[in-house]
């Protein structure tokens, strides 16, 4: 039966009036619920919920975490660094060198208490301290030089791997975070690849497994650099068991990886790819082609070493005056390894860069144009050195051991990160 057309008519729009109420009451118990759910989460800061008529914008907060949350062991995630929570962090960290040399120890221990200097890094900003070290350290004859006892009492009778611990200890109070570096085979030399006479490939492989063994679970210590600055002839690339670094890296960042899964394998570049010279350990233009791979994927972080005039006056350093640099260097690091970065390949770590000026001279303007950039590109870093006594760059601290360089900080804190896990 058709009923009456009128009838009919009525009906549809109670029903339809019936619906609207219907869908606007669950569209109210639905706001509702929503906002019980962000309180019971308690909302970051960073998240706001900004209220035009009835339509609510969400403004995603640029880092999602709260402080205090477990930062643990460090995960690359494309070009970001990220943490146990999946946190993004950024590592500004500082180099403190000495176990690489003949003194078989931090340099500055004949001055200063090991723990104060610690402590003075983590007041200053930085949040991670990479430790050279040479594979000679870990002989038996290897005996620590130039420490004085009396300033540093609980180091007397310690060497080698012991004296390690005991840095690291200390950096885990202090609240930094460790990255250990190869950056020598004997102790003082610095060869042209991962290996010498004396210590072969064999060898660095073994002490490298040994300390990843060593420091499993540990989660003060989150990386491995497996060699610092690789130069000719070492290669990129040609498979050639004696030269090539990226086939030896893969080696022993996959033994590393067997034995820890949670380390970052750190690989720098070398010098000369397909006729490009650049910085020893700078030079990733190799990783377009042929890209490093291990067994565990989101351990893989590339790194590059760049410095100034102080340390060699290349050729993109002739220009006709200091402000120039500002324009041509970034294409400079672009190409040579800022694009791993910039094209979500993977992260970045400056593993150093450092020099005596942070003035208007070639120098200065190099120095505050790296930090600009590293700063607009999200890449981590550690800066050379925190040690009076590094020759061609200066350090953090001064002559004394214990004055600060202002300039050198006034320039960095403009890019540093808090501690891991901390506000």
């Amino acid at each position: 039966m058709k009923g009456k057309p009128g009838v009919r008519h009525s009906f549809m729009i109670k029903d339809i009036l019936r619906s609207r109420k219907l869908l606007l009451l669950v569209v109210a118990a639905g706001m509702v619920l929503f906002y019980v759910c962000l309180s019971a989460r308690s909302v970051p800061a960073a998240l706001t919920v900004t209220r035009k008529s009835t339509t609510f914008v969400a403004k995603r907060p640029a880092e999602p975490c709260q402080s205090n949350h477990d930062a643990g062991f460090l995960t690359a995630i494309a070009s970001k660094l990220v943490d146990a929570s999946g946190c993004r962090v950024y590592l500004t960290g500082v180099n403190w060198f000495g176990f690489e040399t003949s003194s078989f120890a931090p340099h500055g221990l004949g001055v200063r208490n090991w723990q104060a200097m610690l402590k003075q890094m983590a007041q200053l900003g930085f949040n991670t301290l990479r430790l050279p070290f040479s594979d000679q350290l870990f002989d038996p004859s290897s005996v620590p030089q130039g420490i004085n006892y009396r300033l540093n009492p609980d180091l007397r009778g310690l060497h080698g791997l012991a004296l390690m611990d005991k840095i690291i200890e200390g950096a885990r109070k202090a609240g930094l975070r460790v990255i250990l570096d190869h950056h020598d085979a004997s102790a003082d030399e610095r060869s042209a690849f991962w290996y010498d006479a004396a210590y072969p490939q064999s060898r660095w492989i073994d002490d490298w497994v040994m300390l990843a063994r060593h420091y499993r679970g540990n989660d003060t210590v989150i990386g491995a650099d497996l060699d610092n600055e690789p130069h000719y002839p070492a290669t990129w690339g040609d498979d050639n068991p004696y030269t090539d670094w990226r086939l030896a890296a893969e080696q022993a960042g996959d033994a590393i990886l067997a034995v820890n899964r949670d380390w970052l394998i750190i690989v720098q570049g070398i010098d000369l790819y397909q006729g490009d010279s650049y910085w020893w350990g700078g030079n990733l233009e190799g990783a377009a082609k042929h890209p490093v791979v291990l067994s565990i994927r989101d351990k893989l972080v590339y790194s590059a070493h760049d410095y100034g005039p102080s340390v060699y006056d290349e050729q993109w350093f002739k220009v006709s005056s200091p402000a120039v640099l500002t324009q041509t260097l970034p294409a400079l690091w672009d190409r040579h390894w800022g694009y791993l970065q910039k094209d979500g390949i993977a992260p970045l770590f400056v593993g150093e860069f450092g020099g005596p000026s942070m003035g208007g001279d070639l120098e200065g303007v190099w120095q505050r144009t790296l930090i600009s950039y590293l700063h607009t590109q999200g890449i981590s870093y550690a800066y050379w050195a925190w040690n009076a006594d590094s020759g061609d760059t200066g350090g953090i601290l001064q002559s004394d051991w214990k004055t600060v360089n202002q300039g050198k900080m006034s320039a960095l804190s403009a890019y540093q990160w808090p501690l891991l896990g901390q506000p």
